[in-house]
């Protein structure tokens, strides 16, 4: 199976192309220390962009407005370091004004700390938001990248110098026209919060199982009885919105209570809404909620306030203390206000619970039951059985020639059998996913006319298998060239079509995944050449062996021999690994 290369070879090219091309995405994270693009050119040394930003002093927890622009651009880099000590580590954390052109990157160990394109499509200006951290030195100074196409750049193109009140300041460029405020109003939330108490005096729900609300990769969520109330506390990192729901069943939707802590300018702002399908959130007034309290500090949003357990009717909430599945959502603030629909997939508990009744400290799936099980029969079936069966049938047919299972040769049921099981479990994992989402997904991109092309190949390939020629007929090499053609044609979009299953927000297998499977590849490949120059070798040696005219019944007899030994250990060991492979990305599933 020489074409099952493909899928490797593709993803190699793919690697050298992204790495010779440049950045046009702008994740950029090893141009973090030097801010340099690695194009291989000499730096312009003549700035033709500036920087400006709002304010001349800063106090912890401001946000400054930092402005660049110039003549047409397609990529950019926006740091803030120590204006002391320049050769520093970017200082504090940044968010965005501009979702669609510009992102957010970690560089070292602080998140959001600097900001770059998206596209390389042109622009003239970009603005951003610099939030000072709490250890911020006296004295910041801005430095951007700007990249106005691929061999002309500049690099660290140094800004204005703003400092703590303290310290003089040390320039005043600045914009007049803005009147945006610098600091963030004051909150009562002073400190994150408390996970100690989950399980004991209330009830909390969290992703990842366990973690920490003061870490900036921690969704929380808890709910406290006090009296004829709750007190709700929800956080996560996000630069546009976190909300929790409470729903009857496992599915967004049918009026579902739902309560959004959504990042505006220079502060938070919690409203609640109706979830009607799939559509825009109902929203409507605070209807219920007392004692409104937030924090955004440090990457994360949190909200605090607290709610009766019953509420009118005319309010359209739900009581609390009833059981209900809670999702736990984020997603991002468009520039006009809109809200975008989340990128992952809401983490769902996995059951119904009553926040009222036993105090728990659960997780959730971001994965639903269903989608898990349509992965995880895929890989079952295209990394496991088909690709066993096909290693068989095409090594194995001289090894044990005689021996008859059901009145046929051994390498053939055992052939049939797994391509049976191939097709069985891809039948059932092709109707999965219609049964989760009710019909077809326009969002999944190809991943779903991939896998119909496959379920198709796949029911052909046993078709023509039922209804193939006798060996002596004359039609007998047609049906072995179509055999052969369709099933690695339907082996090779299988792998490309769980290349792209891994990365869909139903399923969002973690990044190391996608190597895994090109490892799974390249193990295939290697041991099919392996097993083909194994062959090859056997042939001449019993060529030689025939040439000599010595011995020749007993010594092929013995060369056969080990020929078979060498194949069957070889057959062992490709069990194993795949057996390995597929544990892995099942155990990914299960994780999810």
């Amino acid at each position: 199976m020489k074409s099952s290369r493909i899928p490797f070879i593709a993803c190699l090219l793919v690697c050298l192309l992204d790495q010779s091309a440049g950045y046009p995405d702008g994740k950029v994270p090893e141009s973090c220390a030097s801010m340099l693009p690695f194009h291989g050119e000499t730096p312009q040394k003549f700035p033709k962009h500036t920087i400006k930003v709002n304010v001349t002093e800063f106090k912890p927890g401001d946000r400054v407005k930092v402005s660049f622009s110039g003549p047409k651009f397609e990529g950019f880099m926006l740091q803030a370091r120590n204006a002391d000590r320049l050769e520093d580590p970017p200082i504090g954390s940044f968010a965005l004004a501009d979702r669609r052109r510009s992102q957010l990157l970690k560089c070292g160990h602080v998140k959001n700390s600097a900001v770059s394109h998206t596209s390389q499509s042109k622009k003239d200006h970009m603005d951003a938001y610099w939030i000072a951290p709490r250890d911020a030195p006296k004295r910041i100074q801005f430095l951007v990248t700007v990249v106005q196409q691929y061999n002309i750049y500049w690099v660290r193109i140094p800004g204005p110098k703003i400092s703590q009140p303290s310290v003089h300041p040390l320039t005043t460029i600045m914009s007049t026209n803005w009147t945006t405020p610098t600091s963030l109003p004051v909150s009562p939330l002073s400190q994150p919060f408390n996970s100690s108490d989950c399980g004991d005096r209330k009830f909390c729900v969290r992703n990842p199982t366990h973690c920490d609300p003061k870490d900036n990769n921690c969704f929380f969520l808890s709910f406290k009885q006090d009296e004829d109330s709750v007190w709700i506390e929800m956080s996560g990192p996000s630069e546009g919105y976190i909300a929790f729901a409470l729903s009857h069943d496992q599915w967004m939707g049918d009026g579902d209570d739902a309560y959004f802590c959504i990042s505006e300018a220079y502060s938070v702002d919690i409203r609640t809404a109706l979830l009607v399908g799939r559509s825009y959130p109902e929203f409507d007034s605070k209807n219920g909620l007392e004692n409104i309290s937030w924090r955004l500090a440090d990457g994360l949003i949190q909200c605090s306030f607290r709610r009766r357990i019953h509420l009118p009717a005319s309010t359209r909430r739900y009581n609390l203390d009833a059981s209900y599945y809670i999702f736990l959502a984020d997603g991002e603030i468009g520039a006009e206000g809109d809200f975008y629909k989340h990128q992952q997939q809401p983490l769902v508990t996995s059951g119904k619970y009553n926040i009222l009744g036993p105090l728990k400290d659960i997780g959730g799936s971001r994965s639903p039951l269903l989608i898990k099980f349509h992965g995880a029969l895929m890989f079952v079936g295209w990394i496991t059985t088909v690709s066993i069966g096909v290693i068989v049938a095409r090594f194995f047919k001289s090894v044990c020639p005689n021996t008859l299972l059901f009145e046929e040769q051994i390498w053939f049921q055992v052939h049939r059998f797994l391509m049976i099981i191939t097709i069985l479990v891809t039948s059932i994992s092709f109707v999965l996913p219609f049964i989760y989402r009710g019909g077809w997904n326009k969002h999944a991109g190809f991943h779903p006319y991939f896998g119909c092309t496959v379920m198709a190949l796949a029911l052909l390939q046993g078709l023509m298998a039922a209804f193939r020629p006798p060996s002596q007929a004359p039609r007998r090499k047609i049906f072995n060239w179509l055999h052969w053609s369709t099933g690695t044609t339907a082996r090779i979009l299988a792998v490309v079509t769980m290349f792209l299953g891994m990365d869909l927000p139903a399923l969002n297998l973690p990044p190391w995944d996608s190597y895994a499977m090109i490892g799974f590849v390249a193990w295939h490949v290697g041991i099919d050449l392996l097993l083909e120059l194994h062959g090859y070798c056997l042939i001449r040696k019993v060529e030689v062996l025939d040439d000599d005219r010595v011995q020749i019944l007993q010594s092929i007899s013995s060369v056969e021999a080990q020929g078979h030994t060498f194949k069957k250990t070889v057959l062992f060991i490709y069990i194993c690994g795949n057996i390995a492979f597929l544990v892995t990305f099942i155990t990914a599933i299960a994780q999810v």
